[in-house]
């Protein structure tokens, strides 16, 4: 058990053979031991050093076992307790279990049952805190480092977020796949005065339907085949903070009949239990499915929805939200190559202008997966346009064509706009300017001429020694987008 080796472990028993024994036991395990006589009166101190564990004598508890138990879990929902009973009154361990327990052994314990029922609970609590840690250090890096709020449809969701995180509403978070639903969950629980409490996070769609309730709810020992010892559900392991639950239309009828009594009286049974579990937790719930939709089929209770959508915050898809792509880029270059220990790459000026061309269908999500598969396999450290996938490429180009202009422009109006567009955004850079619109670079000098692009002259910037032309800034358009004389010319030919 050398995951959980060092933790502090508090024993309460009375002074005698059994509380010597258990000291005997846990040190050999090489945990750190302290020792007191009673649980009412170590209640206190544990507030000020809080232990990993507890092994409790039941001769310890006082006159009222199951009362101190609920007591002690209410007061410290993270500790693992592990119960000493005698034999003769087995028959009382069902009762401490639902009380708050984690586990208990029969006093005397048998050679290592110490060792391996304090070993395992000590390993899971281990665990679960490391994996809440990363889940906080990782919530907190997205919260900095990829809430870009350039875009006004991203600004209007940061002042919304700001609204509802000192609350303790539930909020139902809408938008596309990809778009970051998960990202806005932890940016309201990490403004939230929850914020140093427990974030968890379940995707009721990832869950088989006849697991989904004990992953919500846990389960007592024996509630069905396999069920060796309780185990603690979403909500508890999220008391006092915040539980997220993503695609939360998935859940069948019956979770969704629980789900609704949790969020009104704040309370549940386990799968297999008798007493009522109370809890502290905000629920932020987050679909791409049309709920309204999945009520009016009977999918979803209508109940359920209302108590879901209390405040509901719709995440705009990538593709409006373009001025937030060359930052957004950017920081997820810097964190792909961090975890994967390369060189800071840089983004070409045309391939930040082609992600922004980009409809981007898989949202945020796609943009990240194929910016980690151009830094792996790019071999210098300037990724350009070449890098790019065709498909991105020609994704980009459609996007442009069916974007169109205003309506009653020409075909040679719409041309001269996205040539004057694209010289814009690359400072007037002709080489890279063809490459991006996907045309020779005479083709584009001509059409640079035929539409008078060029009056302003070239800007001598030293551009010929890298074998690329730059152009002067260009002349401003009227407010409809269309030139003021009329040109000759159809639309791109190479």
């Amino acid at each position: 058990m050398s995951l959980s080796a060092g933790a502090g472990v508090l024993i309460v028993a009375p002074a005698g053979p059994e509380r010597e024994d258990a000291i005997l036991n846990v040190r050999r395990l090489g945990h750190r031991v302290k020792v007191a006589d009673d649980l009412p009166g170590v209640m206190n101190r544990l507030a000020e050093e809080e232990p990993e564990a507890v092994l409790l004598s039941l001769a310890s508890i006082g006159p009222d076992p199951s009362a101190s138990l609920r007591r002690l879990r209410a007061r410290f929902p993270s500790l693992a307790v592990l119960l000493m009973v005698p034999s003769l009154r087995a028959t009382h361990a069902a009762a401490l279990l639902h009380a708050g327990a984690d586990d208990y052994l029969l006093s005397p314990p048998a050679p290592g049952e110490v060792a391996s029922r304090l070993g395992r609970i000590l390993e899971h609590r281990e665990l679960f805190s490391r994996v809440a840690a990363l889940e906080r250090d990782l919530s907190r890096r997205q919260q900095g480092d990829s809430f870009v709020c350039r875009s006004s449809v991203m600004r209007t969701l940061a002042r919304r977020i700001e609204q509802v995180a000192p609350t303790r509403s539930t909020v139902l978070i809408r938008g596309e796949s990809g778009v970051g639903k998960e990202l806005v969950a932890r940016a309201i629980h990490y403004r939230s005065p929850r914020r140093e409490r427990p974030y968890v996070a379940l995707n009721c769609s990832a869950i088989p339907e006849t697991l989904i309730e004990t992953e919500l709810f846990g389960h007592e020992r024996g509630a069905f085949t396999g069920a060796v010892a309780r185990s603690r559900g979403k909500f508890e392991l999220a008391h006092r903070g915040t539980l997220f639950l993503d695609e939360v239309g998935e859940l069948s009828m019956p979770a969704q009949a629980r789900l609704l009594r949790v969020l009104e009286e704040q309370e549940f049974m386990r799968v297999g239990g008798e007493a009522a579990v109370r809890v502290d937790v905000r629920v932020l719930a987050a679909t791409n499915a049309d709920l309204e939709t999945a009520v009016h089929r009977g999918r979803l209770r209508e109940d359920l929805y209302f108590r879901l959508k209390v405040v509901m915050l719709e995440v705009p898809p990538l593709r409006e939200r373009g001025e937030d792509i060359p930052e957004l880029a950017g920081l997820f270059v810097e964190q792909i190559c961090r975890a994967n220990n390369l060189p800071r790459r840089e983004l070409a000026p045309e391939v930040v202008a082609a992600l922004q061309e980009y409809p981007w269908p898989g949202n945020v999500r796609e943009m990240k997966n194929l910016l980690e598969g151009l830094i792996i396999t790019s071999r210098g450290l300037l990724i350009r346009v070449s890098d790019l996938p065709a498909g991105l490429l020609s994704g980009a180009a459609a996007h442009r064509r069916s974007a169109g202009g205003p309506v009653g422009a020409t075909l040679a109006e719409m041309e001269r706009e996205v040539i004057r567009r694209t010289l814009e955004k690359l400072d007037g850079n002709r080489t890279r300017a063809a490459r991006l619109l996907d045309i020779g670079v005479r083709t584009l000098q001509r059409k640079i001429r035929l539409y008078g692009l060029a009056a302003a002259g070239r800007v001598p910037a030293g551009a010929e020694k890298e074998g690329e032309e730059r152009l002067a800034p260009l002349p401003e358009m009227d407010p409809t987008g269309a030139s003021t004389e009329r040109p000759s010319g159809g639309p791109f030919r190479r």
